[in-house]
């Protein structure tokens, strides 16, 4: 019996040594996540998560307006961000002025201080959002640039669609602002047009032009009408029949995004084929 007591003495201490061990380790930060070269963490903090990705869209907090409504800035661009866990007893406002003074300090340009949670600031393209939660803080990098076009429109593509729904928004055909001028980079997207056309020798289409709502309704259905005339007539010029395209423009009056962000009056600017 003795001996029996012993041994549980001994294992009963042995874990109770290795519970001090593991407490006495500080946590681990999450499998892959590294800090950001820009910012250091909170002294004492680790990495609960973070997120890495090639091009994405963030909202970074910018007040009120007059009426108290939330303001925001519409960003996107290569997107890191973190999940960081602060050391024990660090508060709101602690982190948030260390963020505050370290952003300064570096050169970026405070762009809102929403004391003691929000700090937004920016260096060049590069903007920073700290989200001050005391326990934990987030922390969000967005470099602003354009994305990348690696997916192009192809005639296949475009006749699936038709077929689908009678119609398809066409964003590789590009403008002069505020002109109906056809710029060069649009060209192997109207070619597929073109063998769209080819390929289907009784389809004939209506070109519509779709503008955003800046400006005034009036000059946007101008603009639009004379900016699907410009399609139809590339088109034509290479090899198209006239009597198998028309045109018209929307203007402003069918968004299929939010005008309010300029993602959603990118989207709201295009060109549609739809099937006659």
């Amino acid at each position: 019996m003795k001996i029996v007591c012993r041994f549980l003495l001994c294992l009963g201490l042995s874990l109770f040594a290795a519970t001090l061990r593991a407490q006495d380790e500080p946590p681990q930060d999450a499998e892959g996540c590294k800090d950001s070269p820009l910012v250091s963490r909170f002294p004492g903090g680790h990495i609960n998560s973070c997120e890495n990705k090639e091009y994405e869209q963030a909202d970074f907090p910018m007040g009120t307006d007059k009426d108290g409504n939330p303001v925001t800035k519409h960003l996107e661009g290569e997107y890191h961000s973190w999940d960081i866990a602060t050391r024990d007893g660090v508060s709101e406002i602690q982190v948030y002025r260390n963020f505050l003074a370290a952003l300064k300090n570096g050169g970026f340009a405070i762009d809102y201080a929403g004391s003691p949670n929000d700090i937004v600031a920016h260096k060049g393209a590069t903007w920073i959002h700290i989200e001050s939660k005391g326990a934990y803080y987030y922390q969000t990098i967005v470099t602003v640039k354009e994305m990348a076009q690696e997916v192009a429109a192809d005639a296949s593509s475009l006749h699936d669609e038709i077929q689908k729904t009678g119609h398809v928004a066409v964003y590789g055909i590009h403008f002069e602002t505020g002109k109906a001028d056809i710029l060069p980079d649009s060209a192997d997207t109207l070619k597929q047009i073109v063998l769209l056309l080819e390929q289907n020798p009784g389809l004939n289409l209506r070109v519509e032009g779709h503008t955003d709502n800046q400006g005034s309704a009036a000059s946007n259905r101008a603009l639009s009408e004379k900016r699907a005339q410009a399609v139809v007539a590339w088109l034509t010029s290479h090899g198209v029949a006239a009597a198998r395209l028309t045109a018209k423009g929307f203007g402003q009056t069918e968004p299929v995004a939010d005008n309010a962000t300029e993602d959603g009056r990118a989207k709201n600017r295009r060109v549609e084929l739809a099937k006659l």
